[in-house]
């Protein structure tokens, strides 16, 4: 996949696809200006960001050649797992605190993962159990059966398949294939675009959502942010899998703004998506995927890691001890909410600190600045805290900061110009018997969903 190259490549060619469009929006958005805070997200994206941590699968014949990038000539007879079994890649992917799946049902090399009748490159001529074999089909039964959402990965870009040098004859099969993928498998949760290579070739992106959305109509659509108009999340920028900025929910594309999540990607395994023969060196530490995750979803976005079966069907035992050992380290590092045990608060203030995120405190009507308390019978000790911005009429918070009692005054701990879903600040252990979150700043009503203080002994993100 390597998303870092895909999007250079793909970029000038969804911007050909979609100039007129652009134009035609941003035109009608100047009549009536927007601003960010006046943006407001779907239910469905909401839903999406709820989720938070999901995992995007690799496994085709890359896997039996020791390639990243297939070129389409593989013959279908190289994939012939012996041992395939996706409720072993479900239980360790559960077990790691992720919610959703995305596989990757045809990557750019052109061979498909289910038994498509558009083309006969796919499992259906390959001796992995007689040609009768779905991987799409078995990996989205077992998904659900380990309480985890299903989505998939149709590449554009066909490095096989003849058609690609005649842009109406490729539209044809892109489509046909994807009306297979969405009527078949059930509630798709996510559909990614990806536009790597492209070599000049115009997709007729408009076509593509519109079927999509046929049959899918809630679907999150994965895309750079150049297909602004179609997507609704957008890539991070880099393959590291962090949030290098502020993170606000609302893009600007030639002066119309619309709501574009974030989602960050990166491979459990350094430099590559699929699996690879004796790398066992590349395997991602504990320390470094925790990192990770507070720099991405502690920044308000989705952390999408990629995770590879091998040439067998199953994941390597490494990657399922790794897998195992994350989910453990993220439910004891956040397990112990210590705003749980503040002193009685009134109803509204105490629905910011109950820990239910389908709850939340609301500022005074028409106030722009806002302060909300959490004060203790005993010192506590703290390094980290955990604020959710209630999203549903936009994300209104433009400046805060978290605050703490020490030496007879309130002290600034942690702040910044943005929080949005999720964010995670984290500082150097302080002791005091009252915390605050005091809202600088917003554009609107502020809203918090959750304000939740933990003492986890971590150092801070890097």
């Amino acid at each position: 996949m390597l998303p870092g190259r895909r999007r250079k490549a793909g970029i000038s060619v969804m911007l050909a696809v979609l100039a007129f469009s652009v134009l035609a929006v941003s035109s009608a958005s100047s009549a009536s200006a927007q601003s960010f805070p006046d943006v407001k997200p779907s239910p469905q994206q909401t839903a999406w960001q709820d989720l938070e941590f999901g995992v995007i699968l690799h496994f085709s014949t890359n896997t039996f050649l020791d390639r990243e990038w297939g070129d389409g000539t593989a013959d279908p007879k190289v994939f012939n797992p012996t041992e395939f079994n996706p409720d072993q890649w479900m239980k360790a992917i559960r077990d790691s605190g992720a919610k959703y799946v995305v596989l990757v049902a045809k990557h750019h090399d052109g061979f498909c993962l289910w038994p498509t009748g558009q083309t006969a490159y796919s499992v259906k001529n390959s001796p992995w159990m007689g040609g009768k074999g779905d991987v799409v089909g078995a990996v989205a039964e077992s998904a659900r059966k380990y309480g985890l959402k299903f989505g998939v990965y149709l590449s554009p870009w066909d490095r096989h398949d003849p058609r690609y040098a005649d842009s109406a004859a490729y539209d044809k099969y892109y489509l046909a294939e994807l009306e297979e993928l969405v009527q078949n498998y059930g509630n798709l949760t996510e559909f990614w675009l990806d536009g790597a290579g492209s070599a000049g070739h115009v997709y007729n992106f408009p076509k593509i959502m519109e079927t999509l959305r046929t049959y899918q109509p809630n679907t999150i659509v994965f895309a750079d942010t150049a297909l602004f108009e179609y997507g609704d999340a957008r890539w991070v920028g880099n393959e590291s899998g962090r949030v290098n900025f502020e993170n606000w929910n609302v893009i600007d594309r030639h002066g119309y703004l619309r709501w574009r999540p974030v989602e960050a990607d990166t491979p459990l395994r350094d430099y590559h998506w699929f699996w690879h023969p004796n790398d066992e060196k590349s395997l991602k530490s504990l320390d470094e995927l925790m990192n990770t995750y507070e720099l991405t979803v502690g920044r308000g976005a989705q952390w999408m890691l990629g995770v590879a079966p091998d040439s067998r069907g199953l994941l390597p035992d490494s990657d399922v001890q790794r897998l195992e050992e994350l989910g453990a380290a993220l439910r004891k590092r956040y397990s112990d909410n210590l705003a749980l045990k503040h002193l009685p608060v009134n109803t509204e203030t105490a629905a910011a600190l109950d820990g239910d995120p389908d709850t939340f405190w609301s500022a005074p009507a028409g106030s722009r600045h806002a302060v909300l308390e959490a004060d203790f019978a005993r010192p506590v000790t703290l390094d980290r805290s955990v604020t959710m911005e209630w999203l549903n009429e936009g994300q209104s918070i433009q400046k805060y900061a978290v605050e703490a009692w020490l030496d007879g005054q309130w002290k600034r701990i942690a702040g910044g110009q943005a929080i949005g879903h999720k964010k995670i600040d984290a500082f150097p252990p302080i002791t005091t018997t009252s915390v605050r979150l005091n809202i600088l700043s917003s554009a609107g009503v502020a809203r918090i969903r959750e304000f939740q203080l933990y003492n986890t002994g971590a150092p801070p993100p890097r």
